[in-house]
């Protein structure tokens, strides 16, 4: 019988054989495991991105309105300077 490329008489490889598909299995492992803590997180969604500003948010509405089409940009800013000033984040200074 011959097991391990002939192990017993001393002509084979031996049982370091199995060490390199080990080796191969470890470091494929460290890669995937790598990849998910670093670079594939960033493509989904999770409760650690939040967006910077909330879709529910007036001025977030207000955007998608101008973007669609449904309000012109004179209309945009002009609502957009009264949201800025209800909710205390106006330019200060320097602005137009």
């Amino acid at each position: 019988m011959q097991t391990l490329a002939n192990f017993g008489d001393g002509g084979g490889p031996g049982p370091w054989i199995l060490f390199f598909p080990l080796i191969w299995a470890l470091l494929i492992g460290t890669g995937i495991v790598l990849l998910r803590r670093t670079v594939w997180r960033g493509r989904r969604g999770g409760p650690w991105r939040q967006p910077a500003v909330e879709n529910d948010s007036p001025i977030a509405v207000l955007g998608h309105r101008f973007a669609s089409g449904e309000i012109d940009e004179d209309e945009y800013w002009r609502r957009l300077s009264v949201l800025n000033e209800e909710f205390g984040r106006s330019a200060k200074g320097g602005g137009a």
